[in-house]
């Protein structure tokens, strides 16, 4: 069993930066791959970013492609999504994920999901 819980939420003008977190449990958090998802209003949830069990490999979504940061420190049970250059369109609910090998063919695990609002 995994718990994930997000911290690092509010509320920025465009242009500016965030930093989530994402604190897990259990002993096995080196061996998941995790993920970010964003909920838009309106919209359904899709993947912003994924990270390996290592962080040796990564993915992006194109829309935040040179922006945005997936990154792990496993000795901390913590994955980051540092997020650059917010833009109105990066407003949406930001969830925590943990799958055992990837996030991106399947969720585990959710975070309950932090509020990120960016102001145009």
């Amino acid at each position: 069993q995994v718990q994930l819980v997000e911290s690092g939420g509010g509320f920025v003008q465009a242009g500016g930066s965030l930093r989530l977190s994402c604190a897990a449990s259990g002993r096995t958090f080196s061996s998941y791959g995790m993920g970010w998802f964003r909920r838009a209003p309106g919209k359904e949830r899709d993947i912003v970013a994924a990270i390996s069990w290592n962080g040796g490999a990564t993915y992006y979504a194109d829309s935040v492609k040179g922006r945005f940061t997936i990154s792990r420190d496993n000795a901390k049970n913590t994955v980051y999504l540092q997020m650059n250059s917010l833009k109105h369109e990066d407003t949406a609910v930001y969830y925590c994920a943990a799958a055992q090998r990837t996030v991106l063919t399947g969720v585990e695990y959710w975070g309950q999901g932090t509020q990120v609002t960016v102001s145009s």
